[in-house]
């Protein structure tokens, strides 16, 4: 199954070179700037930042209830990632809560008095795998409580950057229920199956040191400079070919998916497949000529 999918990158390259591509992926790197209204979402903010306006800045708003993760939040989240995704002027994006709060969790009183077949019949959470579906990166950039539905939101994103007094941590066990948004299974490919089990079972919490030491982040930073770090980054990463950008992303990911193998023949085809691009091209003339390169993303 995994070299099938395989096999379907290398057309995906090369229809997004030319006018036709129908995958969300390609519209996203053939599309045109796009205005994403703040003022039609209710739960979080969203603006371009950075010198070149190519980072797209997502706030959780839900400031009085520590941003806890409700149903009308992770739409407008879905959405919005879709919207910047399909908007070629964007190449990296950034979650954030506030000094307090990245997320504190799921919305407890939303789902008190959910039944089983509520959640299966409307396949509960299912919304919140448009965050790892993204083609463009997002980095979390996560300051106070990252909690359950919190932390599993930030694991979603590509890169974790924290400020020094984060905290993260899986307490859903002392609800009397589980992970059910990726905390069981990427926590685990993070940090490993012991001191998984240990927060898992335990509903510890570990401070953003220990998030640091054990891998779950990249790096830690004072509060007041988590953003502009982030910041940082995001425009590294957005100054690069978007398409390029993107077949990396996918082939980071699928380390979890395949044997090793498979995942180095995956590698190989994909680097096969960037010598279809003209983003490739201009890269390698502008190194042998050198001067920055100047992508078009096709």
């Amino acid at each position: 199954m995994a070299l099938c999918r395989l096999a379907c990158l290398v057309p995906r390259v090369f229809a997004a070179a030319g006018p036709n591509g129908t995958r969300p992926l390609l519209v996203s790197l053939a599309g045109r700037p796009m205005s994403t209204d703040s003022g039609s979402y209710e739960c979080i903010l969203y603006e371009k930042i950075g010198e070149k306006k190519n980072v797209g800045l997502i706030r959780l708003n839900r400031p009085k209830a520590l941003n806890a993760l409700n149903s009308q939040l992770m739409d407008e989240l879905g959405d919005c990632i879709e919207d910047v995704n399909n908007d070629v002027s964007v190449g990296c994006m950034i979650i954030t809560g506030n000094e307090k709060s990245f997320a504190a969790g799921a919305d407890i009183k939303e789902m008190a008095n959910k039944t089983f077949a509520d959640c299966y019949k409307s396949q509960f959470l299912e919304s919140w795998g448009k965050v790892a579906k993204s083609h463009k990166p997002i980095i979390a950039a996560v300051n106070g409580y990252a909690l359950g539905g919190g932390c599993e939101l930030a694991m979603m994103c590509d890169i974790i950057y924290a400020g020094e007094k984060a905290r993260f941590g899986q307490p859903e066990i002392l609800l009397g229920t589980i992970p059910g948004a990726g905390g069981t299974q990427r926590l685990t490919a993070a940090i490993g199956k012991s001191r998984s089990m240990e927060m898992c079972l335990s509903g510890n919490q570990i401070t953003a040191q220990e998030a640091e030491k054990w891998g779950l982040v990249s790096r830690v930073f004072p509060v007041d400079q988590l953003l502009p770090e982030s910041m940082k980054l995001a425009e590294k990463i957005a100054s690069n070919s978007q398409i390029s950008t993107a077949i990396c992303k996918e082939t980071v990911n699928r380390f979890f998916e395949m044997p090793l193998q498979e995942g180095l023949t995956f590698e190989r085809r994909a680097f096969h497949s960037t010598f279809a691009l003209e983003d490739r091209r201009e890269g390698m003339k502008a190194f042998i000529e050198k001067r920055p390169a100047n992508f078009k993303n096709v």
